[in-house]
C-alpha cells in the first residue's frame, strides 16, 4: 500500500476523531470532576470542524490508500449524518450521565471511536478495512453498554452484546476469507469484474454471499439475527441505546449497501431473494412482538427491528430495479428514523422515578397533565414512528414503498402496509398512557423528568427533523439521490 500526503488530508476528519479520542483518554485520569465538561465541549468542537471538512468532500469521487478506502459523496451522505447522531448523543450524555452519577470521561473516548470505526465502515472500498472499522465500532459499543457496573442487568447487556457480535464478526470474517478464496481479492471493484464474468457459477461465491448476509445481519438487527437487540438496548444506560439505534443501524446499512451494491452488484437479483425473506420476517416479528411489551425500550427494540425491516424494502427493490430509487429511499428512511427513535429515547432518557430511571410504559401515565411539552414532543415521536401523516416517519415508509411499486413488487408494499397499521397500535399505546389516563397521585416515587439545556437542544433538533422534513422533505430527499449516484 503507498499514500500520499494528499491521501492523509482527505481522511483529516477521521484523524481529527481519532486524535479527540486519545486526547479525552489521556486527560480524564489527570482532570478533576468539575473539569471534565471540558472533555464534551473538546469532543463537540471536533465534531463541528470534522463536519464542515466533510462537508466540503461533496461531489468528490476519488481511491486513496492504493484503493482501500474511497472518498465520494457516498459516504460524506452517512459521516454527516453520523456526525449530527453523535453530537446529539454527547448532548444527551451531558445530563444523562449527571443524573445518574456516572462521571466517566472516558465515555466520549468510546463514543469518538466508535464513530470513528462508523466513518471507516462507509468509506471502505477493501472488506477488511470494512471488517476493521466494524470491530473498532462494536468493541466501543460493548464497553459502552456495561457502563453502569454496579447494575447486574448493564454488565449481562454488555456480556450479551460482546458473545454474539464477536460470533456475528466471525461470521462475517468468514465470509470474507470464502469470498477472497473465490476472487482472489478483497477489494470491491476487484470482486464486482470477477463476478460479472462468472455471476454464482462457483458455489463459494453464493457460499460467501450468504456468510456476508448473516454477518451483517446481526449488525442491522434483522430476523432472525436479532436476538441481542432487546436485552442490550433494555441493559445498557438509554444514552446509549439511543446512540446503538441510530448511529450503529446507520453505519452498518452504509456498509451493507456498498459491500452488495458495488461489490456484489452482478448478482443482484439472487441476493434480492434472501434479503426479501429477511424484510417479510423481520416486519412480522418486530412489529408482533413489540405489541406485548410492556417495557418502553424492550418496545422501541423491536420497533428497531420493524424500521430495518422497512429499509430493507429499498434494498429489495434495488435488486429487482436498476433504479436508484430504491437505494435512496433507504438513506432517506435511515436518515428520517435518526430525528424520531433518538427524539424518543431522549424523552425516555429524561423520565426518572426518584434516582431511577422510569422505563415503564405505565411509567408515562398522565405525563401530559404533569408535564404538557414534553408529552407533546413524546406523542410526535411516537406518530412519526408509526408512519401517520404529515411526519417525516410517514415521507420515509412512502418512499421506501414507492420504490418497491417502481420495482414490480407493489405486493410487498401492501404487506409492509398491514404491518405499518399494526404497529400504531403499540405506538399510539404511549399516546393514550400519557393524555387518557389521570396521573396516579400518591404513588411513591411520583415520576418526573429531569429536564437541562443540552436535553431541550436535542429535543429541539429532533422534533425539528420530523416535523420539517415531515412538510418538506426535498433537500434531504435530493441529498440522498446525490449521494447512491456514486455507488457503481
Amino acid at each position: 500500500m503507498t499514500f500520499s500526503a494528499g491521501d492523509l488530508f482527505l481522511v483529516l476528519p477521521e484523524l481529527l476523531i481519532i486524535t479527540a479520542a486519545c486526547v479525552v483518554f489521556v486527560l480524564d485520569p489527570v482532570l478533576r470532576t468539575s473539569d471534565k465538561d471540558s472533555l464534551v465541549w473538546l469532543s463537540l468542537g471536533t465534531l463541528a470542524v470534522c463536519m464542515g471538512l466533510t462537508a466540503s468532500q461533496m461531489g468528490t469521487q476519488t481511491s486513496i490508500f492504493s484503493g482501500l478506502v474511497v472518498i465520494d459523496s457516498y459516504g460524506v451522505f452517512w459521516k454527516l449524518l453520523l456526525y449530527f447522531v453523535t453530537g446529539l448523543t454527547i448532548l444527551l450524555s451531558y445530563s444523562y450521565l449527571r443524573e445518574e452519577r456516572l462521571y466517566f470521561g472516558e465515555y466520549y473516548g468510546f463514543i469518538l471511536l466508535s464513530l470513528t470505526g462508523m466513518m471507516v465502515m462507509v468509506s471502505a472500498a477493501d472488506l477488511l478495512t470494512i471488517y476493521l472499522g466494524t470491530e473498532l465500532m462494536s468493541l466501543s459499543l460493548y464497553v459502552m453498554a456495561g457502563l453502569k457496573r454496579k447494575e447486574p442487568r448493564s454488565l449481562e447487556a454488555s456480556a450479551k452484546y460482546f458473545v454474539l457480535g464477536a460470533f456475528s464478526s466471525g461470521i462475517l470474517l468468514y465470509g470474507i476469507s470464502l469470498l477472497y478464496g473465490a476472487t482472489g481479492s478483497t477489494r470491491l471493484p476487484a470482486i464486482a469484474s470477477v463476478i460479472a464474468t462468472h455471476g454464482f457459477s462457483d458455489p463459494l461465491l453464493l457460499f460467501s454471499t450468504i456468510l456476508l448476509a448473516v454477518g451483517f445481519g446481526f449488525k442491522l438487527a434483522v430476523v432472525p439475527f436479532h436476538m441481542w437487540t432487546p436485552d442490550v438496548y433494555q441493559g445498557a444506560p438509554t444514552s446509549v441505546t439511543a446512540f446503538m439505534a441510530v448511529a450503529s443501524k446507520a453505519a452498518s446499512f452504509g456498509a451493507f449497501l456498498r459491500v452488495f451494491v458495488e461489490g456484489l452488484g452482478g448478482v443482484r437479483t439472487d441476493w434480492s431473494a434472501i434479503f426479501l425473506l429477511l424484510c417479510l420476517a423481520t416486519l412480522v416479528v418486530g412489529n408482533i412482538v413489540a405489541l406485548v411489551q410492556t417495557n418502553i425500550k424492550r418496545m422501541l427494540a423491536y420497533s428497531s427491528i420493524a424500521h430495518a425491516g422497512y429499509a430493507l424494502i429499498g434494498v429489495v427493490a434495488a435488486g429487482r430495479s436498476e433504479h436508484s430509487s430504491g437505494l435512496s429511499s433507504v438513506l432517506l428512511y435511515i436518515a428520517l428514523y435518526t430525528f424520531m427513535t433518538f427524539g424518543a429515547f431522549a424523552i425516555v432518557a429524561m423520565l426518572r422515578k426518584g434516582t431511577l430511571e422510569g422505563e415503564e410504559i405505565e411509567d408515562f401515565t398522565g405525563l401530559a397533565k404533569r408535564h404538557p411539552l414534553p408529552a407533546l414532543l413524546m406523542m410526535i415521536f411516537m406518530v412519526s414512528l408509526a408512519g401517520i401523516p404529515p411526519t417525516a416517519g410517514f415521507i420515509g415508509k412512502l418512499y421506501v414503498f414507492r420504490s418497491a411499486v417502481e420495482a414490480g413488487i407493489a405486493w410487498l408494499a401492501a404487506i409492509a402496509l398491514i404491518f405499518a397499521a399494526i404497529s400504531a397500535y403499540y405506538y399510539l399505546r404511549v399516546v393514550m398512557v400519557m393524555y387518557m389516563r389521570e396521573p396516579v397521585d400518591g404513588t411513591d416515587p411520583v415520576p418526573r423528568l429531569a429536564m437541562s439545556p443540552a436535553l431541550s437542544i436535542v429535543l429541539a433538533c429532533a422534533v425539528a427533523g420530523v416535523v420539517i422534513f415531515g412538510i418538506y422533505p426535498n433537500p434531504l430527499v435530493n441529498l440522498a439521490l446525490q449521494a447512491v449516484l456514486t455507488l457503481k
